[in-house]
């Protein structure tokens, strides 16, 4: 296959680059800044959009809210145009999203069908996704959650704490943490690309729930460090706002029961598996 990739350079672009290549695929990696012909999309057979400026960068001021929001419709809308402006247009548009589009899910596990919930992030989430549904082929939306990565990605800061042992539960602890390993939020997309009945949004998590203490207990145990030193709410949105609840506070737990249908297979469908590839030689 000839696929096109936006975000190509990002954590989840350069793993879905690699494994193309692995594969004997051929990725084609998009140049930010340039514009996307229907010429060119007539030479491959799916397109993956990953673009977006990262929501992990806190706290959220006002101006950088703003390359959030532009980051993803632009580019999205760009390729949702030229896609439409084909005569062949590629088989299918991967198009991404984030579990945050379902906000705060409290106890309830969101699938695939539940409502858009409340926020900045669900917002953003919404409006990303009601411009890729325009494309004029088969369209794959993935809401993808916290990827789990030795290049450490989401869990950067948290990692470095626990090597030094000098962590513990976020807030409560007990809000659910929706996760996925890098190697399977990429095998996922391939999978679906590959999928010809595949369409519409997917979850991409993997199959077991956890909370933040047991997420963050379960990698001390790998890293034989401790975990007992909490973070309270209050101090985690003095530092970063509003997106303390939305990133670390609030509640995602989300069901990977339609993804699993497609007969996609995990390599790491639970949290000590996913943890221990995390922590085995992780690239600093």
């Amino acid at each position: 296959m000839r696929v096109l990739i936006t975000g190509s350079h990002g954590l989840i672009g350069s793993e879905l680059v690699w494994q193309l290549r692995t594969q004997g695929h051929e990725p084609i990696e998009w140049k930010r800044g340039t514009v996307v012909t229907p010429e060119e999309l007539e030479t491959v057979d799916a397109i993956v959009n990953l673009a977006g400026a990262t929501t992990g960068k806190l706290p959220w001021t006002k101006k950088y809210k703003q390359e959030l929001i532009q980051s993803r419709i632009d580019t999205t809308q760009m390729l949702v145009d030229a896609i439409n402006a084909c005569k062949n247009p590629p088989k299918v548009f991967v198009s991404g999203s984030a579990s945050g589009f379902y906000g705060d899910t409290k106890a309830n596990i969101a699938t695939e069908e539940s409502p858009k919930g409340v926020g900045f992030l669900s917002d953003l989430a919404y409006r990303w996704e009601e411009v890729a549904k325009q494309a004029n082929t088969r369209v794959v939306i993935i809401r993808t959650t916290m990827v789990m990565s030795r290049k450490l990605g989401a869990l950067g800061r948290l990692m470095r704490l626990l090597k030094l042992g000098v962590a513990g539960p976020l807030g409560s602890g007990k809000q659910w943490w929706a996760w996925i390993s890098l190697p399977d939020e990429v095998r996922a997309i391939l999978h679906l690309i590959q999928t010809e009945s595949a369409s519409g949004v997917y979850n991409l998590t993997a199959p077991e729930s956890a909370t933040c203490t047991q997420v963050i207990r379960s990698l001390g145990k790998q890293l034989n460090r401790p975990t007992i030193i909490p973070v309270p709410a209050f101090a985690l949105r003095l530092a970063f706002g509003e997106g303390a609840d939305e990133l670390l506070l609030c509640n995602q737990k989300m069901t990977a029961d339609k993804l699993l249908a497609t007969g996609f297979e995990f390599l790491h469908p639970t949290l000590d598996e996913a943890t221990a590839w995390v922590t085995k030689n992780p690239a600093e």
